[in-house]
């Protein structure tokens, strides 16, 4: 295949699942001989959470005070102001992974600066608010091409579109993510006062769809049986309004006595950097990931390539791509059955038949497989954007 020029779109520079997947996936092209530039707004002018062996674009982009909606539509604009130029539309292919960037790329279709695009849709939203529904489903609708990371969710389009969804999957960098401990371990421990725990691992801050009131509720339950137990809370950067959902959180766990801070029972510690990330999955006992909705659920991949057990909802898209002896599978809806699950993670042998199922799951997962199943999408939306424009 000739060497593209791709432009991949994503919603912020900060470390959420579907940044990490853009990055990683722009890295595995770059070294497949292609040219994949992440673009991000950055309101932060600090770039990416982390630094990346391909190119990235931070684009220029104020803080917003105001709505979710407000903040989404001055996104927009944010990336229609820098696409403005055919200068900056010099790609063969451009590629959002997010309503914001899906929306600019249809609108500057409509403008006739680009022929199309790739969307890949990680998971879709419900959103109460009607205009931020209207974009999302514009994003997808007004899509080239459509890409899915499980088949959980190229189905549930397929059916809606009536249109047929490549499935690219995901991956996870061994380099990065593994079981040998790194100077970062000792740093964790001691910044975040990690005791002797156990300590159960939530990724994605307070949020409905990770489930964290009911992650809550089940370390609460094993707190009775541990009473050293900590539930460390990493994450939770986001450009939605979680706000009462968070108040909720946190007055459960002042119901339950619970308190948050350095040492204490649980620990929030927002986003961290890469470099920390896999020292807080090593420290873990268990990762406790029992979302209710999930695109994918990379972390879980991360997890399993650290040494650390998992424990996920017993629904797709976990029961899509991983066996039932891989991880610990849940009712999400039931505290009880996600604190057994917590309590059968400490058990010595079945913490090492999780650690070597999921030592093997996590490496059947290389970025550069991802990236070749982009590949042919690519070359077909890279033959409608050589096509004439004509006015």
């Amino acid at each position: 295949m000739t060497a593209l020029r791709i432009a991949i779109l994503t919603h912020s520079t900060n470390p959420r699942g579907g940044v990490a997947h853009c990055l990683a996936l722009a890295e595995a092209l770059c070294a497949l001989g292609h040219e994949a530039v992440v673009h991000a707004p950055d309101p932060s002018g600090r770039g990416f959470f982390r630094a990346a062996a391909c190119p990235t674009v931070s684009v220029a982009a104020k803080p917003v005070a105001g709505t979710t909606v407000d903040l989404v539509r001055a996104r927009i604009d944010d990336y229609l102001r820098h696409f403005a130029s055919p200068a900056a539309c010099d790609f063969d292919v451009f590629h959002a992974h997010c309503g914001i960037g899906g929306n600019a790329l249809a609108t500057l279709k409509h403008h006739r600066l680009i022929a199309g695009f790739v969307r890949t849709v990680h998971h879709v939203d419900s959103f109460a608010d009607p205009v931020l529904s209207d974009w999302q489903d514009r994003s997808i609708r007004e899509a080239t091409h459509l890409l899915c990371v499980s088949h959980t969710w190229a189905d549930r389009i397929a059916t809606d579109r009536g249109t047929e969804i490549g499935v690219v999957g995901n991956g996870v960098d061994l380099a990065i993510y593994q079981e040998a401990p790194t100077e970062a371990d000792l740093i964790v421990r001691e910044r975040w006062g990690l005791g002797v725990g156990p300590v159960v691992l939530s990724v994605g801050g307070f949020e409905a769809r990770k489930n964290t009131a009911g992650i809550i509720e089940a370390f609460a339950l094993l707190r009775r049986r541990h009473r050293q137990a900590q539930l460390v809370i990493v994450g939770g950067a986001s450009l939605l309004d979680h706000a009462a959902y968070g108040a909720r959180c946190r007055a459960a766990l002042r119901a339950h006595g619970l308190a948050i801070g350095r040492g204490e029972a649980v620990i929030e510690t927002g986003p961290v950097s890469q470099e920390e990330m896999p020292a807080f999955y090593r420290r873990a006992a268990v990762l406790a990931f029992p979302s209710w909705t999930e695109g994918f659920g990379l972390c879980v991949l991360e997890a399993m390539a650290c040494g650390t057990p998992a424990i996920v909802a017993r629904r797709p898209p976990f029961t899509e791509y991983l066996r039932s002896d891989d991880a610990l599978f849940v009712d999400p809806g039931d505290p009880r059955d996600i604190a057994d699950a917590m309590t059968a993670a400490l058990a010595p042998m079945t913490r090492a038949r999780l650690r070597a199922a999921g030592s093997t799951r996590a490496a059947a997962h290389a970025w550069r497989a991802c990236a070749e199943r982009h590949l042919d999408t690519y070359a077909a939306c890279a033959r409608v954007e050589r096509e004439p424009i004509h006015a």
